[in-house]
């Protein structure tokens, strides 16, 4: 299994080496967390823009396919609801990080 963040080395945290789209060469380039996270959430943002063209397009008429609105909507939520526990998840981390004494 694929550690994304790259927790899963013995030496501490190392960034895991996933190939990088138009990164030429050999040699697969590492992404960051940071970059991984804000990549996600643009695929959070574009999900729900999707869901709401949809919404507006079943309300104009210009649209009469109920199914794919609604399954539009679920991934949107399914989605947003995974970035709100991922942020918990954060904020909880950083919060017992900023509680250890030095």
């Amino acid at each position: 299994m694929v550690d994304p963040v790259g927790l899963s080395g013995a030496g501490g945290v190392q960034p895991t080496p996933r190939p990088v789209p138009g990164a030429g060469g050999d040699q697969p380039q590492t992404e960051s967390f940071r970059e991984l996270l804000l990549e996600n959430l643009r695929q959070v943002n574009e999900l729900q823009q999707d869901a709401s063209t949809a919404i507006e397009d079943l309300q104009a008429g210009r649209r009469n396919d109920l199914e794919t609105v609604l399954m539009a909507t679920a991934k949107a939520d399914t989605a947003f609801n995974m970035l709100l526990a991922v942020r918990s998840k954060m904020m909880d981390a950083y919060s017992e990080l900023s509680s250890i004494r030095v």
